[in-house]
């Protein structure tokens, strides 16, 4: 299939945010993804789920989801009923990047009994995946894990195709982040440490795809390597970039933006009516 393109639109009214699915579908994109906050610096926000159930029913080709989806924060029994709707109403277009959270924001920081240390909220992350797992069977279950414990439940209809794509954040090279997102169907790649914030060279990518390579099982399935774009001003660079990316194991771009003080909604329209920067 190749190189596939997101949009992540990140600023704008809720009815614009919408409007950019729509348009990124008329303008080429593979995807379109919003972003799931409560409470960040500077950042105005809509809860995703509205977000996304809108886009699914006004789209018709591409795949949904939000740059990352913050699942420590969330009750998984509420977070499968919104994920089953969105996933139905989009013909099983619905797709999970899924993190711990950030602790800038005060969804986790300013709720007194928040569980807010990393080891505890990637257990809880460990936690809300398996349970969404268990409830895609459709038949009653019950749950016990590291934090999150239920008594019997049925949440049907089931996902459209059987279950939901995840792709969590792996940290590379961390074994512990890098080991939860193998077991699952995509990998958000961020780097460790001073590298967290900068984009993943050709040379990062592909000693990701080897160390993925190297420790999943090679029978299940389609694995997905997602990397990070900020916003392309120099199209024919960015294409270059993506063929070098391709070439080193990279199966998604997203390409999105986050300084409050040069992204607006109608600069993230501008850039959608471009196109992506296909190789």
């Amino acid at each position: 299939m190749g190189l596939q393109f997101g949009f992540v639109g990140s600023f704008g009214s809720a009815s614009e945010l919408v409007a950019m699915a729509r348009e990124a579908e008329e303008h080429g994109w593979d995807g379109y993804f919003t972003w799931d906050g409560i409470s960040l610096p500077g950042m105005e926000g809509y809860d995703p789920w509205g977000i996304l159930a809108a886009a699914a029913v006004q789209t018709e080709r591409v795949t949904l989801g939000a740059l990352v989806f913050a699942l420590p924060r969330r009750r998984p029994w509420e977070l499968a009923r919104q994920a089953l709707t969105v996933d139905h109403l989009s013909g099983g277009r619905l797709v999970l990047p899924a993190g711990v959270g950030v602790l800038d924001d005060a969804g986790f920081s300013a709720v007194p009994g928040q569980l807010t240390s990393l080891r505890e909220r990637a257990e809880l992350l460990d936690d809300v995946l398996a349970f969404l797992e268990r409830s895609w069977s459709g038949e009653a279950f019950s749950f016990d894990g590291k934090h999150i414990s239920t008594g019997e439940m049925t949440i049907s209809p089931q996902p459209v195709n059987g279950r939901i794509p995840v792709w969590p954040v792996g940290v590379f090279p961390s074994e512990r982040s890098m080991s939860r997102a193998v077991r699952w169907d995509g990998v958000t790649v961020q780097l460790r440490g001073d590298r967290g914030l900068d984009p993943l060279t050709p040379d990062d990518v592909r000693e990701v795809a080897g160390w993925v390579a190297a420790h999943r099982d090679p029978g299940a399935g389609t694995f997905e390597l997602v990397v990070q774009r900020d916003f392309a001003t120099d199209l024919d660079a960015a294409a270059e970039d993506a063929r070098a990316l391709e070439a080193a194991g990279a199966t998604w771009w997203l390409e999105a933006g986050w300084d409050p003080t040069k992204v607006t909604a109608e600069s993230q329209l501008a850039r959608i009516h471009q196109g992506p920067p296909r190789p």
